[in-house]
């Protein structure tokens, strides 16, 4: 059965009691007591500083540490996998800065780093009549501004980083890879992040990991259901993240 982006709304629970101090983390929708000792582990801190660096100026204040660290935590599993790594959606690279970082990729010349966007924000024309009563093309406002010579210089020093220019699904066919270990998806809007499983979707190696960014947010409804839709179509299912991202791991 399908359900509408209104019906799913309707259905999300209500009246949870706050979470009580002293909080160990309480930044991008997400506030908890529970250990969050990874932000102090030198590997991880050092990663997160080189993402940090690509959107500082852009944005201050943001604080995505715990959706960078299931970044780096799915990227450090599909390293032990064959298989390129693919980024959809990558605004500034602050993710793809971080597991560059992180996994010293600059070192394995056995794979390369995909990464796809307009680098001029969401297009307009993707998007649907629900997603954009829910204000999606609005977040122009933030995303709009040109930033792939930001993008180039910031992975210049790091040769098996290859940055795509363009709009998916059109350019999806520019990836070489035959098999796929790592996927990120955070284009804001449904009908390309469904183009980008369905075209990797048999090249994603078994193990391979799957993130998807908007997946839990409020205002990416329409998004989460088309992604529930995909999945329950290849028997497979989505872990909702308290980050707000979704993560599938290829059967």
């Amino acid at each position: 059965m399908m359900h509408s982006a209104s019906d799913a709304i309707a259905r999300i629970p209500q009246g949870y009691e706050p979470v009580q101090g002293p909080l160990t983390f309480n930044a991008d929708g997400l506030a908890t007591q529970h250990n969050a000792d990874f932000i102090r582990e030198e590997r991880f801190a050092r990663a997160y500083e080189a993402g940090l660096r690509t959107i500082r100026s852009r944005r201050p204040t943001i604080n995505v540490a715990w959706r960078v660290q299931v970044c780096c935590w799915a990227a450090d599993h599909a390293a032990h996998l064959q298989g390129d790594f693919v980024e959809c959606g990558v605004f500034t690279g602050i993710y793809a800065r971080a597991i560059v970082e992180y996994l010293d990729f600059g070192r394995r010349a056995d794979r390369r780093f995909w990464l796809l966007d307009t680098f001029e924000g969401i297009p307009e024309a993707v998007l649907t009549e629900p997603e954009r009563r829910r204000g999606i093309h609005r977040m122009n406002q933030k995303y709009g501004a040109d930033c792939s010579d930001e993008v180039r210089a910031t992975f210049a020093p790091f040769p098996n980083v290859r940055i795509i220019k363009g709009m998916v699904p059109f350019t999806l066919a520019q990836v070489e890879a035959e098999k796929v270990a790592y996927l990120s998806i955070d284009m804001n809007a449904a009908a390309p992040e469904i183009a980008a499983l369905e075209h990797f979707w048999d090249k994603l190696v078994p193990g391979a990991m799957v993130v998807l960014d908007d997946y839990g947010f409020r205002a990416h409804i329409v998004q989460k259901i088309a992604m529930d839709g995909f999945a329950r179509g290849r028997g497979v299912s989505i872990l909702p993240l308290p980050t707000g991202q979704g993560l599938i791991v290829k059967p």
